[in-house]
Order: C-alpha cells, then structure tokens, then sequence
C-alpha cells in the first residue's frame, strides 16, 4: 500500500510517501507560511523523485490540527481535491500525535507543544505503552508556566518537542522535562503517514473527502476579534 501524506499546521510543510511501511521519500520546507504556493510543487517533485504515479497512491494522510487556521485550510483543500478526483480514503492525524511520534524510541510521558499565540500552546500527553502511541491527556491549549505547573504537580519525567521550545524554552527549564533535539521539533509527514497506516488496519479515524475536518481547539484570532468588535459595537 502506498499512503501520500502532508501537513501544513504549522511554519513547517512536509510530504511523504511510504510504501508498505517504509518511507519512499519526504520533502520538508521550513521556512514561511507559503504553503499554498509550495504544496503542490513539492508534491510534482516529490512524485518524480520516487517515480511514483499518482494513480498508484491507495490512502492519504493529512495533519487535522490543531495549529496554523490557513495552514490547514491549504492542506484540507489539497487533500480533499485530490481523494474527490481519485475516490480515496483520508486518514486524520492530529499534529501533536504526529510530533509525538518522532520520538517513539523514549520511554518517557511525550508532550509536544504547538505555538498557539498570546503566550499559550497547543498541547497534549502521550505515552508509548506496548509499543502503541496512547494520548493520556486530551488535547488543549494553555499557558506554559500553568503546563510546568502540571508536570511539576504529576512529578513524571517528560520529553517536550514542538515548535514553540524557540519560543518559550527559557520555561522549560525543569529537572523533569527533557527538551528534544531540534530535528524532532517539526511535525513531518512521513510520522502522519506511519501513524494513518496504523490507523486505516485498525479501522480508525478514516473519512471520505465530504466528512474529513480541521480539528479547531479553539476560534481563530480573526474570529475572536470581530467578536469582540461586535460586543463593543452592541454595548
């Protein structure tokens, strides 16, 4: 089985190919949000590299969130136009399970943190246990001095990944927290295609292109500034 996967949710864009659990190939740009614009030259490029027909991919993968709004809008749209044309499957993979999985190798509580502006982040815990990658805590935002709190508070050694250790690793400094290498930091596509392969045997997470949707943990800054706009304009 060959599984396309991409992800766009953060500053990063990465797409993957794997065959049969193997990785045919990847390309990462990380730079700007540019993603509509490179998405699918990396993708033409990616496909000619691997000498890989379009016709021969059996699944997509797609990062759902929660991260960039635009960044997932590009991918949705991409993913959604080329399943439509070929009449395949989408697996969703949220983007802290897909940075989780880029240390599978530690036996640690995994954390990693997505930039969510106005000083918080995306953030979740996870766990390998039995060799399966297990979410023990759900998915929320927060502030980082209140996530050091928690990890302080459970007292569990943790390893913390994701791109908003740039911003905020002067907090973490912690005799519980690990803070991974720079390389496990972006969300890449070949993890959401390891994790959506996983995923399609098990039956999990898997949508038409018509049901497939971004995971929003919450509104957009756009949304929360016209309403506070319309709160003020109705007082």
């Amino acid at each position: 089985m060959i599984i396309l996967g991409f992800d766009t949710s953060t500053k990063s864009a990465s797409v993957s190919l794997i065959k049969d659990g193997s990785i045919l190939g990847e390309y990462i740009i990380n730079d700007k949000k540019t993603h509509s614009q490179k998405i699918m030259p990396m993708l033409e490029s990616l496909l000619n590299l691997t000498n890989v027909e379009i016709e021969e991919i059996d699944l997509i993968a797609v990062s759902i969130g929660p991260g960039s709004f635009t960044g997932l809008r590009i991918a949705m749209a991409t993913v959604k136009a080329i399943a439509h044309v070929r009449n395949l499957e989408i697996v969703a993979v949220n983007s802290l399970e897909s940075l989780a999985y880029n240390v599978h190798n530690s036996n640690k509580i995994i954390i990693p943190v997505i930039d969510a502006q106005r000083d918080q982040v995306y953030t979740g815990f996870y766990k390998y246990i039995d060799d399966s990658l297990i979410n023990i805590r759900d998915i929320e935002v927060m502030s980082v001095s209140d996530l050091v709190s928690l990890i302080d508070e459970n007292g569990d050694e943790v390893i913390i990944l994701g791109d908003a250790i740039d911003k905020f690793g002067d907090l973490l400094d912690n005799k519980l927290i690990e803070v991974s290498t720079n390389e496990n930091n972006i969300p890449k596509a070949s993890s959401i295609c390891m994790i959506a392969d996983e995923k399609y045997k098990e039956g999990r997470d898997v949508y038409s292109c018509y049901d497939i949707k971004p995971m929003y943990i919450r509104k957009s800054q756009a949304e929360m500034q016209y309403e506070e706009k319309m709160r003020k304009n109705n007082k």
